[in-house]
C-alpha cells in the first residue's frame, strides 16, 4: 500500500512502512517556517501562496469576519491547524486551510480547533489543484465539513459544494468571472466574484 505524501510540485509516493508518526510531524514543523499537514501519516507541504493568492485570501478573510461578527462563529486565515476529527475515521487529520469559519467553537484550543468546521475554503495553486479539486474535496465530505469552496485564480472560478443529507458533496453553484458566489450553509453570505479576482 502507498501513501500519498505533497511536495512542491506534485504527489511522492511513500512506502506506508514509512509512515511519519505524529511526533516526528510536529518535530519536523520545529525546523521549518513552511505549512506542513499530517493526513494518515504523510506529510504534505502546500505550495507557497503567489501575490493573488494572498489578495484573494484577504478579501474572502474581510468579507466573512464582518459577516460572523455578530454571530456564534469565527474565521481563521492560515497558518491555523485543524484537526479533523470523526468518530467513523481513525487516525489523526491535521490540515491548514486557507480560510476556515467554525461555528461550534468547543473544540478551539489556545493552538488549533479539534472537530469538524463549518466552511473551508482552498485558494488554489498552479501546482495543487489536483490535490485539492480531488484529495481534499473527498477529504473535508468524509470528515462531515459542511461546506467547500475552491476558488481557482487561474481561470477566476469559485466553486461551492455542500453536504446534502446523504453525507455526500452536491455542487452548490460555480461562477466564473462575474456573479455572486453564495453559500448555503452561512445564509445570505455572498462574494462579488469579479471583485474578488480583480487585479
Amino acid at each position: 500500500m502507498k501513501i500519498e505524501s505533497w511536495k512542491e510540485g506534485g504527489f511522492v509516493n511513500v512506502p506506508e512502512k514509512q509512515a511519519v508518526s505524529l511526533e516526528e510531524f510536529y518535530r519536523m514543523r520545529e525546523t521549518t517556517d513552511r505549512i506542513l499537514e499530517y493526513i494518515a501519516g504523510a506529510v504534505l507541504m502546500p505550495p507557497s501562496p503567489s501575490t493573488q493568492h494572498q489578495r484573494i485570501s484577504g478579501r474572502l478573510y474581510v468579507k466573512l469576519f464582518h459577516f460572523v461578527e455578530k454571530k456564534p462563529c469565527e474565521v481563521f486565515h492560515a497558518p491555523f491547524d485543524i484537526e479533523l476529527k470523526s468518530e467513523r475515521i481513525e487516525g489523526k487529520t491535521i490540515v491548514v486551510p486557507d480560510l476556515t469559519v467554525i461555528c461550534d467553537q468547543s473544540g478551539l484550543t489556545d493552538t488549533k480547533f479539534v472537530g469538524v468546521p463549518t466552511l473551508i475554503i482552498e485558494i488554489l495553486s498552479p501546482s495543487n489543484q489536483a490535490h485539492d479539486l480531488v484529495f481534499k474535496l473527498n477529504l473535508y465530505m468524509q470528515y462531515g465539513v459542511h461546506e467547500y469552496w475552491i476558488v481557482n485564480p487561474m481561470h477566476s472560478v469559485v466553486q461551492v459544494y455542500s453536504l446534502n443529507d446523504d453525507g455526500q458533496y452536491e455542487q452548490a453553484g460555480v461562477w466564473k468571472e462575474t456573479g455572486m458566489a453564495c453559500s448555503r450553509t452561512l445564509d445570505g453570505f455572498s462574494v462579488d466574484v469579479e471583485q474578488l479576482f480583480r487585479p
